[in-house]
């Protein structure tokens, strides 16, 4: 058996009408997700609403780029609107992290390697102290610490030189007496980043944030973030997550979903890897195919992810794959020449045509 890491419990949220999140310890990995355009200040309800839709898919805390200091105020009315923790990712200037703290943003995130001063960090966690506000150090293998890129040029490897500029950025935060702390190493590599939260995991108790930056489109940001991300996770390592993903939020979601369900089977002792919600199991589709397996998908992902029940749904082409194959469904849909059957554990209990399907699979999937 695998001995699962156990790192300190950091409390992100929990004041006002934010709700508390816990990273770290026995919880459960937390997902998240980084909002994907520049924040509008017209746009703010619609945000709010788009938010709770991803609240509803899974989503544990979503990160905001804040460039300069209006996008500080954006994101702090926006903070105002919702209880979802909101994350500020702050590069180059720690003075709009400190705007940040004005507001209740309930975690930042830094760069070590273009913050800035140790006494910039000094002042940062001085206010930040005050308000009880985590900081994620997020290490990244394109912004390292310009010491550190000299000696990778000179032959210090990748992974080892992401756990050096974490480690450095640690003292200081140590020697500022400051605990409430979270560390990310990302890199564009697998092996990269599987190789520095290895190592790190062994020095430090702080909460890790992983995942594989820059990882390309839909499927190719999947593979590559299944494969380091299971490594880590069925070893014990990673406290929340965020699978980097040319593609939408809500994929994201998704796709952190389906990892840590896929490193629960694996390591099933690992209470931290849940694994809860709906399974959906669908046919890849073919020439026999009776029944838009593609597009039904797509109208029902959102809502059958969104829906806190163990159970699992088949979506099916054709009578070969339908009932019979998928009889451990607790509901499924598939087509059968020019109709569609809706059954439970293999027996059918609807027969309809293609353009009543939403409608009864709505139906049916009320009553579960």
């Amino acid at each position: 058996m695998i001995q699962e890491r156990i790192s300190r419990v950091v409390k992100i949220g929990g004041f006002s009408h934010v709700r508390p999140v816990y990273i770290g310890g026995n919880n459960p990995v937390v997902i998240q997700t980084m909002w994907k355009d520049r924040l509008s200040p017209d746009d703010l309800d619609k945000a709010a609403q788009r938010i709770e839709s991803l609240s509803a898919m899974g989503c544990g805390l979503l990160r905001f780029a804040v460039p300069d200091i209006e996008s500080a105020d954006t994101l702090g009315r926006l903070a105002e609107m919702t209880s979802m923790p909101l994350v500020a990712d702050i590069h180059f200037d720690y003075k709009i992290a400190l705007r940040c703290l004005n507001y209740p943003i309930a975690k930042i995130r830094i760069n070590p390697g273009n913050i800035g001063s140790r006494d910039k960090v000094r002042i940062l966690l001085e206010k930040a102290s005050i308000r009880n506000i985590p900081i994620r150090i997020g290490v990244n293998a394109g912004s390292l610490p310009h010491a550190l890129r000299e000696q990778v040029e000179e032959g210090l490897s990748a992974s080892q030189a992401l756990v050096d500029a974490a480690m450095l950025e640690l003292s200081i935060f140590d020697d500022l007496g400051y605990s409430a702390i979270l560390v990310s190493m990302k890199a564009s590599t697998i092996a990269d980043t599987i190789s520095a939260n290895k190592k790190l995991s062994g020095e430090t108790d702080v909460p890790l944030h992983i995942g594989v930056t820059e990882a390309g489109p839909l499927t190719a940001g999947v593979a590559r973030n299944t494969a380091a991300l299971v490594s880590l996770l069925t070893a014990g390592i990673g406290d929340t997550v965020r699978v980097s993903l040319s593609d939408t939020m809500e994929n994201e979601i998704i796709a952190g979903r389906e990892i840590i369900s896929a490193a629960a089977q694996i390591a099933p002792e690992n209470m931290r890897l849940t694994g809860r919600g709906v399974n959906i199991v669908s046919c890849p589709r073919c020439g026999r195919h009776g029944f838009d397996t593609h597009g039904f998908t797509d109208r029902w992902m959102e809502r059958l992810y969104a829906m806190e029940k163990d159970i699992t749904v088949a979506i099916m082409g054709c009578e070969v794959n339908g009932p019979v194959e998928a009889k451990h469904a607790d509901l499924g849909i598939t087509g059968a020449g020019d109709k569609v059957l809706i059954f439970k554990h293999g027996e059918v209990i609807r027969t309809i045509t293609a353009d009543q399907a939403d409608t009864a699979f709505g139906e049916e999937l009320d009553k579960i």
